[in-house]
């Protein structure tokens, strides 16, 4: 028997195939992410421009990053939810539907304020995370689960850094096309927005909810109890669950952050080391391009973890990336010297995003009834921690590289929340054993195809 084909979860992750709906599924949740990251924060590498156009302020600069961020917390508290009423397959494609007109339409700016409303509208688009966590949670088997939700948010991920580098290129094809500065920013925007709207339709028709099937269609006892919705005494459980605000701590920690430099390394190279445009584009994306491997990592570790010390492996596996984040970040905060600064950032960055790969190697067995709610409260802790870091970077009485170091600062005490995380012996023991099973699945898979081989 194919495991990957029926309605099991799949128990390992083939790249380069697309036979199963589980590995459909991965791709376009990643694809999906990669593309809603890329114009969540497509207008970020061109801020130097705009600035110029729309003559802001640092503080107003400073007001449309948090509001790039602040939006995207409520939005991911609330499709959390949504995802375990009528399944991610249809929240994520309404999602990329709709996202899609704000990243198009900024080019309608024509002050602060209008610029500020697209800002907090493209946010809405960053809820993206949570269904894609969601998503790839409900088609892996424990053993795999960890290195599944961060390889496909890693990869989604990957879209902040590329767009680093990428929309400098559009906006300059634009500009040899004739646009001056002023308009190429504007039509350059159009490109992410078009990609989006797009995929929104494909996602659609390409992948299912469950491997059983959509959660409309599900009619045997093990599809509805999967698909039923969260009822209200639920949501109230997850939101008494003391780890559940652990992690969104520890979520705003890493990946907050990551949101953070994916908004102002380009400008900080450009006022800090004088590179052009391109240049702080390419060196910022460095940051963000760390994901094709670095969250993944994290969460094969965590899985890692799991299978040789049981649930208490991953939080401890958590607790040092974490706090090894915090150290990276206050080395890079210190840095005068370009290629110190770059060097840094990078090994800053492989911290970050193991620490968001571990953070989701967990999420998955805190509550599984609600396993959206929780991923979307989680998630939304990512971006609270982004408006709680956009403050520090707005203000004009300290540095960015001082903003940087109080920044390092609240992440190593944030690491100390993985001590909150803790599981009872009879979970512990519950998911060994699936760990165990899952792992005997795959055995036995091996064996099959290597006997009809």
């Amino acid at each position: 028997m194919n495991l990957e084909t029926k309605n099991s979860k799949a128990t390992e992750i083939k790249l380069f195939s697309l036979k199963s709906i589980q590995m459909r599924t991965f791709h376009m949740t990643w694809f999906a992410f990669f593309l809603a990251f890329f114009g969540w924060f497509g207008i970020a590498p061109l801020m130097a421009i705009v600035r110029e156009d729309l003559i802001l302020t640092q503080a107003q600069i400073g007001n449309t990053i948090i509001a790039s961020v602040a939006i995207t917390v409520l939005v991911r508290m609330l499709i959390g939810p949504l995802c375990d009423r009528i399944g991610p397959r249809r929240v994520y494609t309404w999602l990329l539907l709709f996202g899609s007109l704000p990243v198009m339409g900024i080019g309608l700016s024509n002050n602060y304020t209008t610029f500020l409303i697209f800002r907090l509208a493209i946010g809405a688009i960053g809820a993206s995370f949570v269904i894609t966590q969601h998503h790839t949670s409900m088609m892996f088997a424990p053993n795999c689960i960890g290195t599944a939700n961060a390889t496909t948010a890693g990869w989604g991920n990957m879209g902040g850094g590329v767009t680093q580098m990428v929309m400098p290129l559009i906006f300059t094809a634009f500009i040899l096309m004739g646009a001056d500065k002023f308009l190429g920013w504007r039509l350059a925007m159009i490109v992410p927005g078009f990609a989006l709207f797009l995929t929104g339709i494909v996602y659609y028709y390409i992948t299912k909810d469950t491997p059983s099937g959509n959660y409309s269609e599900i009619k045997r006892d093990e599809g509805k109890e999967e698909s039923q919705s969260t009822g209200f005494s639920t949501y109230i459980q997850v939101i008494k669950d003391y780890r559940v605000w652990a992690l969104f701590v520890i979520y705003a920690a890493c990946f907050g952050v990551e949101l953070t430099i994916n908004n102002i390394a380009a400008l900080y190279y450009i006022d800090n080391f004088h590179l052009s445009l391109g240049s702080a584009g390419l060196i910022a994306g460095l940051f963000g391009t760390m994901n094709i491997f670095a969250r993944s990592v994290g969460g094969f570790f965590s899985d890692y973890s799991a299978k040789n010390y049981g649930l208490r492996g991953r939080v401890i596996f958590l607790f040092i990336v974490l706090l090894g984040e915090g150290v990276m970040l206050m080395v890079f905060s210190q840095m005068q010297v370009l290629i110190y600064a770059v060097g840094s950032m990078i090994l800053f960055s492989l911290f970050v995003q193991m620490s968001e790969g571990a953070t989701f190697g967990i999420v998955p067995f805190i509550n599984k009834k609600a396993l959206g709610t929780v991923a979307g409260i989680v998630g939304a802790g990512g971006n609270a921690g982004a408006v709680a870091a956009g403050f520090l970077f707005r203000s004009e009485n300290i540095s960015t590289s001082q903003a940087f170091l109080f920044l390092s600062v609240m992440v190593m005490v944030a690491s100390f929340a993985t001590l909150l995380i803790r599981f009872s012996p009879a979970t512990q023991a519950a998911e060994k054993e699936a760990i165990e099973a899952a792992l005997t699945e795959r055995r036995l898979k091996e064996q099959t195809g290597n006997i009809s081989s």
